[in-house]
């Protein structure tokens, strides 16, 4: 063995970054790699400066005050279905599950902080596989349980996996991005909740040949990861990660914890599985004997949906899933579908629903809205057809506000109604509201002339007073070019300042009245003026 064999390659990549640090033309070009690092940032003082003008958020929890939350767990599994309730509507079951899934995991690592007996005993953890169609509120769900509890929350897309790490996201950057969530506090992260959705999409394929990057390989990986396994915390071609990783050697004099345990990491996956209610109800039905049962007559009057309820291990297995995949999540709860009446409920009561989004929007611009209760339902009724769930709603209600966000912020009008007939004809609706405040649009729009004046003068030191005439004639012609009138009349005073300038040297000038004629050519008007200034003297004189 030569000696190149026996070194560690840990250390020639350490050896090669110290020799990498000490050329000055590197030390200049990593400065701000090198500030972030070490937190020495010009940022932070300025922060501190203007930290004096902004009022004081609620602190949020110190690391110990979140750890000693999660060593003295004490949640009841109805406390945190009731503060779910508060924010998804529905989904009783999936509530329920979870709940109790949540507290017997935290109750066990509460458990195992006390008494080491515990912490070495056979443990399976509730790994929870959700199952559901699109905006039934999964994700909501989970954000919502580990912000409850107060534990660190990563959420991945399954369709990014690759076997290798190499052609698609590394299913290990999953524990790290944990890591990451807790802001690099490894202690507090290895207690966190890691969820993965669409993991219907790595279901293996009989029909596949060659590597099999996005499937079966993929679950193999993430099995290790719900198991009990220690993952890197920095990946082999994460060559930031080993700089940094080599900062800390050198500020601290030995090395930081390099790998984290999944060991007490809860697991939640979840997907719509599509075709997986369709197999539940064909198995179903082929089990009975007899044709045209009443029973199956009923079962074909329901959406496939509604039978991933039923499903069992085989049925999974079937779908494409290993078996030691398939039993590491032990809780299995399927979401229900949201009806029109679900969708008007999410509207009217849950917390944080995104009719309160809009309604934030539009009071950046200081403008209300109150809408009714027929339009609500109606809102409702075309998001139950989109077939998305909770997201149909923010389709409905883009294309209901889209043109209002758009008009009504340079009009002046600081409130309106939104009924039935504003989300069947939105664009209707909102023509009828500027035609009935077309004096309130006039003088918003003539207070846009205003504002001009003010920014033509703070930037150029040169006062335009326009008379009401030219007022008018320029939001006039704004609006046959449907432009702003700001933006119009910076283009067509675009080059005032420099005429006025010489005017200025000329005469000391600083303020200029714009009649009704100058509108049509501004510059026609600018070089008349020019014209006659060389024939004055300076007003100094």
């Amino acid at each position: 063995m030569t000696k190149k064999d026996d070194e560690n390659p840990l250390e020639e990549m350490q050896k090669q970054l110290r020799d990498l640090f000490k050329n000055k033309n590197v030390q200049v070009a990593f400065a701000p790699f090198m500030q972030s690092m070490t937190g020495k940032d010009d940022s932070e003082e300025k922060g501190k400066e203007t930290s004096k003008d902004t009022p004081p958020e609620e602190p949020e929890p110190s690391r110990d005050e979140k750890l000693e939350s999660i060593r003295a767990f004490d949640r009841k599994p109805k406390e945190i279905r009731d503060y779910l309730d508060r924010f998804v509507i529905k989904q009783e079951q999936a509530k329920r599950v979870l709940s109790v899934a949540v507290c017997d995991h935290y109750n066990h690592i509460r458990s195992c902080l006390r008494d080491e007996k515990v912490a070495n005993a056979s443990y399976v953890k509730p790994n929870v596989l959700l199952l559901g169609p699109t905006g039934v509120g999964k994700t909501f769900l989970m954000r919502n349980v580990a912000k409850l509890i107060g534990v660190p929350f990563v959420k991945a897309d399954a369709t990014k996996f690759s076997e290798t790490g190499y052609v698609g996201y590394d299913v290990d950057d999953l524990v790290r991005d944990l890591v990451k969530s807790a802001d690099g506090d490894v202690e507090l992260a290895q207690y966190g909740i890691v969820y993965v959705d669409e993991i219907d999409k790595i279901a293996s394929e009989a029909s596949k040949s060659g590597r099999d990057v996005s499937g079966r390989g993929v679950q193999i990986n993430l099995l290790k990861l719900m198991e009990e396994t220690e993952v890197n915390l920095h990946s082999p071609q994460d060559m930031m990660g080993q700089m940094k990783a080599f900062m800390d050697v050198q500020k601290g004099g030995k090395p930081g914890k390099s790998a984290i345990s999944t060991k007490n990491i809860l697991f939640i996956v979840s997907g719509a599985f599509d075709q997986l209610g369709e197999n539940v109800r064909k198995r179903l039905n082929l089990n009975r004997i007899g044709f045209g049962s009443s029973d199956e007559q009923s079962q074909s009057e329901h959406s496939s949906s509604s039978f991933l309820g039923k499903a069992e291990t085989r049925d999974f297995i079937d779908y494409g899933f290993e078996p030691e995949f398939v039993g590491r999540l032990p809780v299995r709860v399927a979401c229900e579908d949201l009806t029109k009446e679900d969708l008007s409920e999410i509207l009217l009561s849950s917390e944080g629903n995104v009719l309160e989004q809009y309604r934030n929007d539009f009071a950046g611009y200081n403008i209300e809205f109150n809408i009714s209760g027929d339009a609500i339902l109606k809102i409702a009724e075309k998001a139950a057809d989109e077939k998305t769930g909770a997201r149909g709603l923010v389709t409905i209600l883009e294309r209901t506000f889209r043109d209002y966000k758009f008009e009504l912020p340079s009009t002046g009008i600081k409130s309106f109604d939104v009924d039935k007939q504003t989300v069947e004809d939105p664009q209707s609706s909102m023509n009828e509201l500027l035609e009935q405040n077309r004096d309130q649009v006039d003088d918003s729009m003539l207070a846009d002339v205003d504002r001009f004046v003010e920014e033509f003068k703070r930037s150029h030191g040169f006062e335009l007073r326009f008379r009401k005439p030219a007022k008018i004639a320029l939001v006039k012609l704004a609006g046959q070019e449907n432009r702003s009138v700001f933006a119009f009349c910076e283009k067509k005073f675009a080059d005032f300042q420099h005429g006025l300038s010489i005017i200025s040297q000329r005469t000391g000038k600083k303020s200029f009245v714009i009649e009704r004629k100058a509108i049509d050519d501004p510059d026609k008007e600018l070089s008349r003026w020019v014209i006659d200034s060389f024939g004055k003297k300076p007003e100094s004189e």
